[in-house]
């Protein structure tokens, strides 16, 4: 492959995924589309290239989703979903008694560890959560591992990582050589492809926002502008949750650091209202 050729696929990527490939990963460029190419009939990595100039977008959403990392397990770093046991949740039930309604996103999850986890952590709460509708949104660039999350179906490697014996006994069924987490923590989580560069505002506010290891991927430039569009999705109460080697600090005053709770943040209340009168400027400059 040419270095021509590789900086075209690397502007491919941080166009479609935000996905920043520094110049010395052709390595890992040639390992992950080698594969792609063969399978459509493409000797070489420079033949792949040349069909994506033509354009094909299927073959091009096909090259994002190989390049993309889905490395996930259950209960991953473990401080988070010990945030949402012993911290988010008691306050959200507290929050929202009037409404009854709790509404979670989980931004990249791959092929389900991260939601499922939730949803473990959730029946800690089934008694003060009754008359409660809590719902989980799991969203991934990839359509193709979400069909996958979609069914729950693990391997013995992947319930042996980070998910406890008891939980394993608990809510999961042996199928063959593999475990299926049962329906009903199936049926708490809803999961559609989505890919944070594009609007999701139609997706409306969230209570709780785990949008853990997927900014570390990002140029600074769209970190900030993910964050941005993140709190305007959140009340002034929700909670965010970035993964261990991630932080708003540098980045945007949308959220802020809440003392003592590594990787949880709250919306910055003041940054928001700097916000709303940024918007509404915005709007009186295109009218005029």
């Amino acid at each position: 492959m040419t270095p021509q050729d590789f900086d075209y696929l690397r502007k491919l990527l941080r166009d479609r995924s935000g996905l920043v490939l520094s110049a010395e990963k052709q390595y890992l460029a040639e390992s992950r589309l080698l594969p792609v190419a063969r399978r459509h009939g493409l000797g070489t990595l420079a033949d792949l290239v040349a069909k994506l100039k033509t354009p094909v977008p299927a073959l091009a959403n096909e090259v994002v989703e190989a390049m993309t990392t889905n490395e996930t397990f259950f209960f991953r770093d473990k401080i988070p979903f010990d945030h949402v046991r012993d911290t988010i949740m008691p306050a959200l039930i507290a929050a929202r008694a009037r409404e009854k309604r709790i509404r979670i996103w989980c931004t990249a999850a791959s092929t389900g560890q991260e939601p499922y986890s939730l949803s473990m952590v959730l029946t800690n709460f089934r008694a003060q959560l009754s008359g409660y509708r809590v719902d989980i949104l799991a969203t991934d660039l990839s359509g193709e591992v979400l069909e996958r999350a979609k069914t729950g179906i693990y391997s013995q490697f992947e319930v042996q990582r980070g998910l406890p014996i008891q939980l394993l006994v608990k809510y999961f069924n042996k199928v063959g050589e593999s475990w299926q987490i049962a329906q009903d923590m199936r049926d708490m989580v809803q999961f559609r492809p989505l890919n944070l560069l594009n609007d999701f505002s139609p997706l409306g506010m969230f209570d709780l926002v785990f949008c853990r290891n997927v900014l570390i991927y990002f140029d600074q430039p769209t970190k900030t502008a993910v964050l941005n569009r993140l709190v305007r999705q959140m009340p002034d109460d929700g909670y965010l949750v970035l993964g261990a080697a991630e932080t708003v600090v540098g980045l945007t005053d949308a959220f802020k650091p809440i003392h003592d709770k590594r990787g949880l943040y709250e919306p910055n209340r003041d940054a928001r209202a700097s916000f709303a009168i940024a918007d509404i400027g915005s709007r009186f400059a295109a009218k005029r």
